[in-house]
């Protein structure tokens, strides 16, 4: 049997060998010469063995040392399955020799089926005829066969597209030649000639497993085209440059294009709606964080008429892990206009990896908006009532009516089970709170139920009109002799040495309190706002800055034990500590800064575009705009002013004027805002306001105001749940393949955006207010006690005025300090600091929290209610103990 008579071939064998095989035995070396017509090795007669078909394994090792024939599973190609035929090898040598004979030896040894072609006029029409997967073509006698002619000859038919093609060559010592002329021929690869049937075994193990497993997906890829083909929806694909790669039948059909006048073009070529600048904005930002973009668009076909579609682009893993394509799939919307709006972003949790057949959540790509300028998604909406219908009319929607409008479109073609589900989900959509938890009653911790009750709500009842009780006092007068201006040379050299690591997390706040007889912010502020170049950037003297944080500063109580200056101070240092980190330095930039501010800071040299490295100001220029530090230092330090040392609760149940005055929102933090900036503009002296532009005064004013609402605990876990979901977790997915400048690129083009940086600002003030637990352990052992001291003392006041009592525990006779500072750290700071912590990187504050929390622990385990243990028990120091580090002094 064979193609032609001139043809000779083995018995076809795909042999599964049960014992072992002599593979040291006679070798092509140890072979009789071979004389006239051709014949193959001599090799027992086998019963021919299908392949075994296991679809429950992905893929096997092929074979083992033994030289015994191992299943081979099915090929995975993606989410694809298929199965894998017996390979088919062609052996075009011109003579049988030793070299011959080891490729025919190792067809059978490998189970392939094996076919021997002397006459170069019979190749193309037997490899037409069965089609081979490999063929290996003797290359080591250029006259007796034109290998190099007969390689491009197979080439030419269409067949040969996935077919391997091996060039067998001479062993030689001379200078290895290049291979390009070869490959250039159409050869896959070559091999050096070596007869030993092993060495030709493990060749055909390599083909198998590398070049022809390829070339099997590849040929896979046909049956994926035919259904791109056939498909009803317009389908493109584009690269990561944005030049169409491909467009179906149906997308020319669409848009009126035809394929050769869209391959190979990049998008910018081809006409778009140029009216949609700011939803392809939104776009933009949308699938730079790894997000799918899917909503409705109005499209200009080549004709000119335009068209509602609705779109969805999905970016594609290629090459190196990156992003490499873009798909794009189209359905034109309902002759009804009344196609379901879909958000624009929608997170991909379905994006496969082409490499292994697995899908990842990859979270992450960008896309140029032009991608998707003519194309827009659909959802049919069947099952509208007139009231929906109405919401969907609307030419201006808030994102959660689109969240709500894809879950009904959602529903619609989902099982009940899944319909059941998303019912509960559009409950909670419709809260109010969407970010911030639902607390329960804790029985066994007391002291948590109390500190949300009495920090995070606005009073536990409403009172009548003749229980409003506390009035609010008038603001305390400040004599003009308070108001002498301390030029920072003038500091005593006490409190200059009480400020030389101020620099520092470990600085020591309480010294400064002494040193400065109670007024350590005007000392601290001085010299802070100096390191940050405050007045410069205001445009103010040194004295009008001296005179405000004198004012100020006298607005604070220090007969509060907690809320007073040095309270103010403390959140000012930490403040200034975050802002010099190197993460906060690279993310922080102005919206709506006039760069005349940057002119006068830098002089009239400085330009727009980078600085070099070295530069004076570099760093700011490129990535810190200075308005965010004046904003986040001047809401540290007014952030309390005039904090009378109760809470929001307090004032809403004793009818205060304040709680009135602010309808029992943010009373405290409203006041603290409008009094600052009363006190600020009320007195020329000490406006450090007067001198700047309006347009810059407002942007400032704004970011003020914002950082001092941010500290109200109400909304404390939607500050902290939108910083990890929007800050956090984009930009690990961003970083984890971030190391091309594009991903840098989107790294800070994520946290440029005006929404993401006031996330930031929000948190890095809510981080410094309430930092105590991350200070060193005696720092923190004092602010817990005068945090207490001011609970007990609202609680006293409360029983005295038959006030409700919000915080029941902090009873000065009963309460353990230790049981709420470890309720606090639980319930407010640690998932806070965590989330911070993987943002600015803060191993010194998270170790002082560890360490501090355990300290806590260790008091509460031994019962005790007190901030430090008694004499006697000093010698039981919790945290000493921990540390292995002994007694305690």
């Amino acid at each position: 049997m064979g193609c032609a008579p001139s043809i000779h071939i083995s018995e076809e064998r795909a042999v599964y060998h049960g014992g072992k095989e002599a593979e040291d035995a006679p070798g092509p070396a140890a072979a009789p010469p071979l004389s006239g017509e051709p014949r193959l090795p001599q090799a027992p007669k086998t019963a021919v063995l299908p392949r075994a078909r296991d679809s429950s394994l992905v893929e096997s090792e092929p074979r083992d040392g033994s030289g015994k024939q191992v299943a081979v599973a099915d090929v995975q190609f993606g989410p694809m399955r298929f199965h894998q035929d017996q390979l088919q090898v062609l052996l075009v040598f011109t003579k049988e020799d030793n070299q011959c004979n080891g490729f025919c030896r190792a067809c059978e040894k490998a189970g392939f089926k094996c076919t021997v072609t002397k006459e170069a006029q019979a190749v193309l029409a037997c490899f037409l005829d069965k089609h081979h997967d490999i063929i290996i073509i003797d290359h080591r006698n250029p006259r007796q066969l034109d290998a190099e002619a007969l390689c491009r000859s197979i080439r030419s038919s269409k067949l040969s597209e996935n077919t391997v093609i091996v060039g067998v060559v001479r062993r030689t010592d001379k200078e290895e030649p290049s291979v390009m002329p070869f490959i250039a021929a159409g050869f896959t690869r070559r091999y050096v000639e070596n007869p030993s049937i092993m060495a030709c075994y493990n060749e055909l193990l390599q083909l198998e497993f590398g070049e022809v497993r390829s070339q099997l997906k590849l040929r896979a890829c046909n049956s994926i085209f035919t259904a791109l083909e056939k498909s009803q929806e317009a389908i493109e694909i584009t690269s990561e440059d944005h030049v169409i790669q491909y467009a179906n039948p149906a997308f020319e059909t669409t848009m009126g294009y035809q394929s050769g006048e869209l391959i190979g073009k990049e998008l910018a070529e081809v006409p778009i709606n140029e009216k949609k600048a700011d939803l392809l904005d939104t776009i933009n930002s949308c699938i730079r964080i790894g997000k799918e973009w899917q909503g409705i668009y109005y499209a200009k076909k080549k004709n000119g008429d335009n068209i509602q579609q609705n779109v969805k682009i999905i970016p594609v893993i290629g090459q190196g892990g990156k992003i490499r394509h873009y798909v794009s799939i189209i359905r034109m919307c309902n002759g009804n206009n009344k196609a379901e709006k879909i958000p624009e972003c929608v997170q991909s949790d379905t994006h496969a990896d082409t490499q292994t057949g697995k899908h990842k959540d990859r979270r992450k790509g960008s896309l140029d908006v032009r991608a998707i300028a003519s194309r827009t998604s659909e959802v049919s909406s069947q099952r509208r009532h007139s009231s929906m219908a109405r919401i969907h009319s609307m030419t201006i929607e808030a994102p959660i009516t689109k969240v709500i409008n894809i879950i009904n479109a959602a529903q619609e073609s989902s099982p009940m089970p899944v319909t059941e589900a998303l019912d509960r989900v559009l409950e909670i959509l419709r809260t109010t709170e969407l970010y911030s938890p639902q607390f329960g009653a804790k029985d066994d911790d007391p002291h948590a139920n109390d500190l949300v009750g009495g920090l995070m709500s606005d009073g536990l009842r409403r009172l009548s009109g003749n229980e409003y009780v506390l009035s609010t006092k008038s603001l305390p007068q400040v004599s003009s002799s308070m108001l002498t201006p301390i030029s920072l040379p003038d500091i005593p050299p006490r409190i200059a040495r009480a400020m030389e690591d101020e620099e520092t997390w470990d600085f020591n706040i309480f010294e400064l309190e002494a040193a400065t007889h109670n007024r350590p912010l005007i000392y601290l502020g001085l010299k802070t706002f100096a390191r940050f170049g405050i007045c410069e950037f205001l445009n103010c003297s040194e004295s009008t800055l001296k005179s405000w944080l004198q004012i100020i500063e006298a607005n604070y109580h220090s007969s509060n034990p907690y809320h007073n200056s040095t309270h103010s101070a403390d959140v000012l240092h930490a403040t200034a500590y975050f802002l010099s980190k190197e993460r906060i330095k690279c993310t922080l930039v102005h919206v709506g800064l006039n760069w005349s501010l940057k002119r006068r800071l830098f002089g009239d040299g400085v330009g727009e575009g980078p600085a070099e490295e070295g530069t004076p100001g570099c760093c700011i220029l490129e990535t810190l705009d200075p308005i965010d530090e004046v904003a986040a230092l001047i809401a540290a330090t007014i952030h309390d002013v005039d904090h009378p040392g109760r809470t929001n609760s307090f004032l809403c149940n004793a009818g205060s004027e304040l709680a009135v005055l602010y309808n029992d929102i943010a009373v405290l933090e409203s006041h603290h805002a409008a009094l600052a900036f009363q006190l600020t503009l009320g007195d020329d002296k000490c406006n450090i306001f007067k001198n700047m532009e309006r347009n810059d005064y407002r942007t400032l004013r704004q970011g003020i105001i914002d950082m001092v609402l941010a500290t109200e605990m109400t909304k404390h876990f939607e500050h902290v749940n939108k910083f990890v979901n929007s800050i956090n977790k984009p930009l690990a997915a961003l970083e984890e393949d971030g190391e091309t400048d594009k991903d840098h690129e989107a790294i800070k083009a994520m946290l440029r955006t005006p929404e993401n940086r006031t996330l930031i600002r929000r948190m890095l003030i809510k981080c410094a207010d309430v930092s105590n637990p991350c200070r060193p352990l005696d720092y923190c052992i004092e602010w817990a006690a005068r945090i207490s001291e001011e609970y007990f003392s609202q609680t006293d006041e409360e029983k005295r005025l038959d006030l409700p009592v919000v915080m029941p525990v902090f009873d000065r006779n009963t309460c353990s300090i230790p049981k709420s500072q470890i309720s606090f750290i639980d319930y407010f700071i640690t998932d806070m600091f965590d989330a911070w912590d993987a943002f600015v990187d803060l191993p010194d504050l998270m170790q002082h929290l560890d360490n501090n929390f355990k300290y806590w622990k260790g008091l509460d385990e031994m019962k005790l209610l007190s901030l430090r243990p008694p004499p006697e028990e000093c010698g039981k120091d919790p945290l000493a103990e921990e540390h292995g580090t002994g007694p305690g002094p």
